[in-house]
């Protein structure tokens, strides 16, 4: 607590009358709880458990080695039915060419719809 000897009497009765209504709600929680003796209450605090750590192992040069070299073996195997480019995997697309009947048909339509439009803007 603090230094008692700066209080007013008023004050120190007042912390009287505190501590007596913490001493009653502690009496009262104590008997709630089912404990036998009416001192301070304390939050039951679950003891921590030990971390379980994985067991660390060490893997020596010749084993290494033989891993590295399945490993090696195994993509091998995975690359060897594949090309060595890319541009040896993709087929080269070529463009169709229109030929100059189909673009003499499509400047014909396409100015027949002009004439359309600007015959009925002159109305």
């Amino acid at each position: 607590m603090s230094n008692l000897s700066f209080l007013t009497s008023a004050q120190f009765k007042r912390a009287a009358e505190i501590v007596d209504q913490i001493e009653a709600l502690n009496a009262e929680l104590a008997e709630l709880l089912g404990q036998t003796e009416a001192g301070p209450v304390q939050p039951a605090i679950p003891e921590p458990q030990p971390v379980k750590t994985r067991k660390k192992y060490r893997l020596s040069a010749a084993g290494k080695a033989k891993k590295v070299a399945a490993l090696k073996a195994r993509w091998a195997k995975v690359n060897a039915g594949e090309p060595e480019t890319k541009a040896e995997t993709k087929p080269v697309k070529r463009r169709r060419k229109m030929s100059a009947e189909g673009r003499a048909r499509i400047a014909l339509a396409a100015k027949a719809r002009w004439e359309k439009v600007r015959a009925g803007k002159g109305k």
